[in-house]
């Protein structure tokens, strides 16, 4: 990869994790909406080499991404966090958009919980 700043590698490295969570939200949830009423089915095999495929580029994304993250001042636990943030990011509008799910306040207030951690791996930082 090409020299970048501590910060622009950071930022670059979120950008990656989006991207890369993207992917991963389709390969493990795409198949369910199949199983709604009305919906063909695929056998399970075709399902599995599907989300397989879908899967092999989010790990083409997701690992240069966690390995510039780590060249650009991140530890383990903060690419951790910032991982499970950004799949709440993700996740959250997939369910309500895609997969067709009602809105709960819950999902504020675990995405709430989810800023604590965030707060508590950088806070030696801060």
């Amino acid at each position: 990869m090409f020299p970048l700043s501590k910060t622009a590698g950071v930022i670059v490295t979120v950008a990656l994790l989006v991207s890369s969570n993207l992917f991963m939200t389709f390969a493990w949830y795409w198949h369910l909406r199949l199983q709604k009423p009305g919906s063909s089915s695929w056998p399970l095999l075709a399902i599995i080499l599907v989300s397989w495929l879908i899967a092999l580029l989010e790990y083409m994304i997701a690992v240069p991404a966690n390995r510039l993250g780590a060249s650009s001042g991140l530890n383990v636990a903060q690419l951790k966090i910032i991982q499970e943030v950004i799949t709440v990011c993700v996740f959250v509008p997939f369910m309500l958009l895609f997969m067709g799910e009602k809105w709960r306040w819950d999902y504020l207030w675990a995405f709430l919980c989810m800023v604590g951690a965030v707060y508590f791996v950088n806070r030696a930082k801060l």
